[in-house]
């Protein structure tokens, strides 16, 4: 029952997502005419035109590029546009990558297979079919009970028979033991519990795609994290200006506008500090990005206009006129600048250009400072370099803004103009990533970044969320780092930077050599190869390609860590339930097993008919065990460390636990059919049923917690278990008392009497288990009271 696969096999499902985006139109130049193709009619040596809002069609070399910027983020993980200049080298662009700016052409140098989407899809389809955790351990549990059974059987069979015994009592009775050994309703109890989790983790925005990955989720020890859309917003944000004499802060994240520029600690509007307007002026007028709110505050253009833009907002820059624009010199890969002439609320004309620090600082001779425009000697260029640098260094993208006046709509020459400030600009953390990053180091899941940006913005995110960052690896280094290199820098605090989708692969299969379990997250196409070599990839539902959403076992719908987090307690709950309904069922069945084995060989009449066996075991067991499997997180479960590899559910504890439980069970209900042996032999036998049903249901209490007894887990918390326990107790009184029910059991009435004893026997079941719990917390709190005082 632990081999039955209850998922669907995503493997071919991600390679047809991935042939759907490779099926865009393409602008292609033949016999000198521009024409549109299917992108599926390409052929290497193809002309193709790429222009602002395309998605690329295939694998192209530039032959020419003006201003032309791609977003890559879906196949590289880089959250910011890229430039593509011909003159730099920078020549090539990949299928499935969108361009948001500019336009070129270039020849096609791959296609389909050939493309590096192509390759994604190959490392993806070579992925084998994956086996969870949870499958595993029940398999070899089936296996190891179904021995047991048999083994079990046919020892009784042949003792039996050598004592003398009828063949068809021994039959009967080596029957009733394989029946008592399995736990025929564990299949139903374990696809019911992974069902009603799957329920409860898509109310919390995590879907499932397969049932047994929530398990396999539970048990992670290691969370490999993509940065953008699922550590971050992926919303770029101004965070922080620098001018050349102050320092401003600003709050809030995202295009809503709601946050404040704060210096000195005191909220600045734009109308009180005239070197901030000035400088929020410019970035708003040489800017082509627009917000608007419908529901929520959307941003329409490229993100670092975008984040300009809404920086000007929040400073209270009155909106200019688009009316009063002349002229605009776009952003261009060998410019990294971009200049717009228009008049300023004073009617004067004025050049505004924003870029790269570097290449806007060289065309400055002048920089605001305090409220004048100061001659940039060498000292005070050396100064703003520095600044620039320090905002680098905290993982910031810096941008440049500076302007002149201007003597009419063409003096667009970008020169001698004024340095205004620096504006550091940022995908912020999401605010609730912090504090679930501290929830996984306390259950002792180490949390890894993996991502396509760079070296310094990762460590700056790391920071920000508390992700620990001794060391960053980039995709370069790690091309040459041998196996024990790696294995030797996973155990540091490491954080990867510019990787390529097989340097995930290698990540995830070096830490799945030394034990770990993975829990991969991701959201492109990129990530696709490794979400299905780690045991379980978690992809996001909302920023997330279709291609990740196909290769994934796990779904975040609302693209939040803080859900992943939701989903492995959830996966923990489930596994302990199991663990628990497992243990159950299983003493349950130690305690018949017992006491038809110890009947046997001091030779006393069959003290349980097959049918009695069944009717525990089919029914009333295995309804409480599914009551059992509703009990919810206990609270100590995200405080503990995770489960291994290896770790199996029948634990040593768990034998000990069988033993003791099965033992007594076992020994109540002999001593009862001995006691009443005398009165009759159904009457007897029913006393031994019942005190085996009444032990049993009773003993579901017990395994509730193994810390916290079911008194101080009280009732609410889990009121299915107790109308379930009810209704067996029900059932087992028409078994009793209804003639036609007690005909088919071979049961007789018990009075008043009897019953008392019965729950008599009944009662250390749960008192036992309170007390030993209880005795192993005051020893808990002394040692901890101990280790705190030295």
């Amino acid at each position: 029952f632990g081999g039955v696969s209850l998922g669907v096999e995503p493997r071919e499902r991600a390679i047809e997502a991935l042939r759907d985006m490779l099926a865009p139109m393409a602008e292609v130049i033949r016999d000198g005419h521009p024409t549109m193709v299917p992108a599926t009619e390409l052929v290497p040596g193809d002309l193709v035109v790429l222009s602002e809002g395309q998605k690329v069609p295939a694998d192209i070399t530039l032959t020419t590029a003006y201003g032309l910027r791609l977003d890559e983020s879906a196949l590289s993980g880089e959250s910011v546009p890229v430039d593509r200049d011909v003159n730099e080298g920078t020549n090539s662009v990949f299928m499935g990558t969108l361009v948001v700016g500019g336009r070129g052409e270039g020849v096609v140098s791959a296609t389909g297979s050939q493309t590096e989407f192509g390759q994604i899809a190959e490392i993806t389809g070579s992925t084998g079919q994956k086996t969870t955790r949870l499958q595993i351990q029940l398999t070899n549990l089936s296996r190891q009970l179904g021995l047991l059974g048999i083994s079990v059987a046919a020892l009784i069979l042949v003792l039996g028979l050598l004592g003398g015994r009828p063949l068809l009592d021994m039959v009967l009775t080596a029957v009733s033991m394989a029946v008592a050994v399995v736990p025929e309703g564990l299949p139903l109890v374990v696809t019911l519990t992974l069902a009603i989790g799957a329920a409860t983790m898509a109310r919390q925005k995590a879907l499932l795609r397969r049932l047994q990955a929530a398990e396999t989720l539970g048990a992670a020890s290691v969370i490999c994290s993509d940065k953008t859309g699922t550590l971050t917003e992926n919303k770029m944000t101004a965070t922080l200006i620098v001018t050349a004499d102050a320092e401003y802060a600003v709050t809030g994240t995202g295009y809503d506008p709601a946050g404040h520029i704060v210096k000195d600690g005191q909220t600045v509007l734009a109308e009180q500090d005239q070197d901030l307007w000035r400088l929020l002026h410019a970035g708003l007028v040489c800017n082509n990005a627009r917000l608007e709110k419908a529901v929520e505050w959307e941003m329409i253009g490229d993100p670092t206009e975008g984040a300009l833009t809404t920086l000007a907002y929040k400073g209270w820059t009155p909106v200019p006129d688009p009316r009063t624009r002349l002229a605009e010199t776009p952003f261009s890969s060998e410019r990294k600048r971009m200049g717009t002439i228009a008049s300023r609320p004073t009617g004067e004309t004025a050049l505004f250009v924003k870029g790269a620090p570097e290449m806007v600082l060289a065309v400055c001779t002048h920089v605001r400072e305090g409220g004048r425009d100061v001659a940039i000697d060498a000292e005070r260029r050396a100064d703003l370099l520095a600044k620039e640098n320090r905002m680098a260094r905290k993982g910031l993208r810096v941008i440049a803004i500076a302007d002149r006046a201007a003597q009419g709509p063409h003096d667009t020459d970008e020169a001698e103009l004024v340095l205004l400030g620096f504006v550091g600009l940022l995908d912020p953390p999401r605010p609730e990533v912090a504090d679930a990053v501290r929830l996984c180091r306390a259950a002792g899941i180490r949390v890894m970044m993996i991502t396509g940006d760079s070296a310094a913005t990762a460590r700056a995110i790391a920071g920000m969320v508390g992700i620990p960052n001794t060391r960053v690896v980039t995709g370069s280094e790690l091309e040459t780092m041998s196996e024990q290199a790696l294995a030797d820098a996973l155990s540091e605090s490491v954080l990867f930077a510019r990787t390529a989708p097989i340097h995930k692969m290698r990540i995830i299969e070096s830490l799945q050599n030394t034990g770990e379990i993975i829990a991969m997250t991701g959201d492109g196409v990129n990530d696709a190869p490794a979400l299905r070599k780690a045991n379980i990839g978690v992809a996001m539902g909302q920023r997330g390609t279709d291609v990740a959403k196909e290769a994934a076992d796990l779904i975040i719908l609302d693209d939040n860590f803080a859900t992943i987090v939701r989903a492995i307690a959830e996966g923990r709950r489930q596994f302990s339930n199991i663990r628990k309904f497992v243990w159950y069922l299983l003493s349950s069945n130690s305690a018949e097993m017992m006491a038809l084995t110890v009947n046997l060989l001091i030779g006393g009449p069959i003290i349980l008919l097959p049918i009695h066996l069944l009717w525990i075991n089919l029914l009333t067991d295995s309804v409480s065990a599914i009551a059992l499997g509703l009990e919810p997180a206990e609270k100590e479960q995200m405080q503990r460390p995770p489960l291994g590899a290896n770790e199996r559910v029948l634990t040593p504890q768990g034998f000990i636990v069988l033993a003791g439980f099965g033992t007594y069970i076992a020994a109540a209900s002999l001593f009862v059919f001995y006691s009443f042996l005398d009165e009759g032999e159904v009457l007897a036998r029913t006393m031994a049923f019942t005190t085996l049903l009444v032990c049993q249901e009773f003993a579901v209490f017990a395994f509730r917690s193994d810390v916290r007894s079911a008194l101080s887990l009280g009732v609410r918390s889990n009121p299915w278990l107790v109308v379930a326990v009810a209704g067996m107790f029900g059932l087992q009184g028409l078994a009793l008392y209804w003639p036609p029910l007690s005909a088919v059991l071979g049961t007789v009435p018990l009075d008043l009497n009897q019953l008392a004893l019965v729950f008599l026997f009944a009662l250390p079941v749960i008192l036992v288990p309170t007390l030993v719990k209880a005795w192993r917390r005051r020893a808990l709190a002394r040692a901890t009271q101990d280790v705190s005082s030295q």
